[in-house]
This record gives C-alpha cells, sequence and structure tokens, in this order.
C-alpha cells in the first residue's frame, strides 16, 4: 500500500465533513493524512485523529451538533429511513466503505436498541485495502491445496480485519498455492466488505458471497442451506452465540477463518468465549498479529 493511496482514502472520507472541518482536514501533511485511521467528531470538542499513537487534535475545528447532523445526512444520503436498520446497531456505511460509528441516546424497545437520537459523537473510520498483507502467511494456512481453519488475533485496531479481507480475496480469486474457493462472508458490522447499495466497497475476491449486517448465528445456517461454501469468513467472534454458529459450520465441511479481539493465546484463553472458542476443536491455525502501523507483524501458530 502506498502512502499516496493512504492519503486518498483518507482525503474520501473527508469528503463526509462539512466544509469547514474538511477544509482543515485536508491541509495536513501527506504523511498524517497516510496514517490516519479514523476521524473522531464529538460536540464541544476538536475533531481529532485516530493514529497509531493514540488520538490527535486539530485546531480551529470545535465540533457542533449542526456538524454531526450533516455528517450523517451526506453518510445515509440523506435518507437516514433507508439506513434505521444499521443506525440502531450504531453506524451507517457510506459510499467507498467508510463505517460511520455514532453514540447518542439509545432508545430502548424492550430487548433491543430502536434507534439512536441527540447524537453525540461519530467516527469516521478510514479502511484501507492492503492487497497481499495475508500472503507471507497463506503457505501455513494451507493443507492438501486447501485452507484449514484458521482464528485471527490481535488488540482493538491491531489489523486482523484487514488481514482477514486480504485473506478472503487471495481463497476467493485463487492462487499459484491453492485453487479459487467459494467463501461465504459474514460481515454483521459492514467492516470487511463495506456493502452500500448491494455492492461490496471493498475488494473481497470473485467468488465471495456476504451477508451482511446480519448475526452470525442467523447467517451461518443461511449461507449453509443456500451457498454451499467451501470457506466461511467471520469477523469478531464474541458472544456464545457465534461459538455455536462456529460449531455448526464446523460440521459441515467448510473451512473457517474468523477474528477475535485478544493479544495472545493465553489472554484468549482467560475469557469464557476465548475458551469455548478453542474448546470445540475447530481451528488448526492462529495468526498472531503484533505490532502497529508500519511495525505491524503476523505469524502463524499451529493449534493442532
Amino acid at each position: 500500500m502506498t502512502e499516496e493511496y493512504a492519503a486518498s482514502r483518507y482525503e474520501e472520507a473527508c469528503a463526509l465533513l462539512p466544509v469547514r472541518l474538511r477544509t482543515a482536514a485536508i491541509a495536513l501533511p501527506l504523511e498524517r493524512k497516510a496514517e490516519a485511521e479514523e476521524l473522531r467528531l464529538r460536540i464541544g470538542r476538536p475533531l481529532h485523529l485516530t493514529t497509531p499513537r493514540g488520538e490527535e487534535a486539530l485546531e480551529q475545528t470545535m465540533v457542533t451538533r449542526s456538524d454531526l447532523e450533516q455528517v450523517l445526512d451526506r453518510a445515509t444520503e440523506y435518507s437516514r429511513y433507508a439506513a434505521a436498520e444499521t443506525i440502531r446497531h450504531g453506524y451507517v456505511t457510506a459510499a467507498g466503505g467508510f463505517r460511520v460509528g455514532l453514540c447518542g441516546t439509545a432508545l430502548s424497545g424492550g430487548q433491543q436498541v430502536e434507534g439512536v437520537r441527540d447524537v453525540s459523537s461519530l467516527s469516521i473510520r478510514i479502511p484501507r485495502v492492503r492487497e497481499g498483507t495475508a500472503l507471507p502467511i497463506l503457505p501455513e494456512l494451507l493443507e492438501n491445496g486447501g485452507p484449514v481453519s484458521t482464528l485471527v488475533l490481535s488488540p482493538p485496531g491491531g489489523g486482523k480485519t484487514t488481514l482477514l479481507r486480504d485473506l478472503v480475496r487471495l481463497l476467493s480469486q485463487g492462487t499459484a498455492l491453492c485453487p479459487p474457493c467459494r467463501v461465504a462472508l459474514v460481515d454483521e458490522r459492514g467492516e470487511l466488505a463495506a456493502v452500500h447499495r448491494g455492492r461490496p466497497q471493498l475488494e473481497v475476491g470473485c467468488h465471495t458471497d456476504v451477508m451482511d449486517g446480519c448475526p452470525k448465528h442467523l447467517a451461518v445456517p443461511m449461507l449453509l442451506r443456500a451457498m454451499t461454501p467451501q470457506v466461511i469468513a467471520l469477523d469478531e467472534v464474541a458472544l456464545p452465540a457465534d461459538v455455536e454458529a462456529v460449531r455448526a459450520a464446523a460440521g459441515c465441511g467448510a473451512a473457517l477463518l474468523a477474528t477475535v479481539h485478544a493479544a495472545s493465546l493465553p489472554e484468549l484463553e482467560s475469557r469464557p468465549v476465548g475458551r469455548a472458542l478453542l474448546a470445540c476443536g475447530v481451528f488448526r491455525r492462529a495468526v498472531l498479529m503484533e505490532g502497529r502501523g508500519r511495525d505491524r507483524r503476523s505469524r502463524v501458530e499451529r493449534l493442532v
């Protein structure tokens, strides 16, 4: 990934901002644009960039309620009703694959959130396709010409979603090491493929079928019945129901790729869901993401 490409994705994300904030954000040097991971807007606070070093404020960029409303209007293409389903889950996927997370006052409807009003802060995530990121570790994730079930571990913001996206792309299109596979991608939070109006905004391969915005335990049985996948990819396994989805898929012959928040295998084992995930005996490899930014590295450990 070149610095120019990374900066151009930042500038695309800035198009969601009101003119006043956009002008300040675009004025940054190329290297700062290239390293920015998020734009964060909080009422009464300056616009912040999230970088590998933490959050950095931009001067003279105090955020108002009107700024947040304008960002949401642009992200939803002035139709919040059409985006109501994802808004109640706390995010909107804008054209270009930019995921806008939101916080405010939740409107509770019994056992679920019906919506969010009085939005107080927004986070515009800047996804970048890093083609080839997974290529160095791919040989270690294959046996007999096909993928084996693999867990990808890192702390939040450690690069596991980017790596999983590239693994999906490589397995879907095929490489010299393995033929193309039918991949079913469960993109519950809209971060892997960033589907907008039915079309993935981020490259996930030509043989990939995406189930967007659906809980994993519901999506996996649907995909197994309807799409006969050879590989199923899941992002952020975090709930007991997600573990059940993993168990259900494992018995149907598909290889599984999944990410989970953890800095190490011992940390994963210290959590109930992590212990259950490892105890089910599905995963044969673990990819551990280490470092941040340009120092990020991945290594593979055998689980079985």
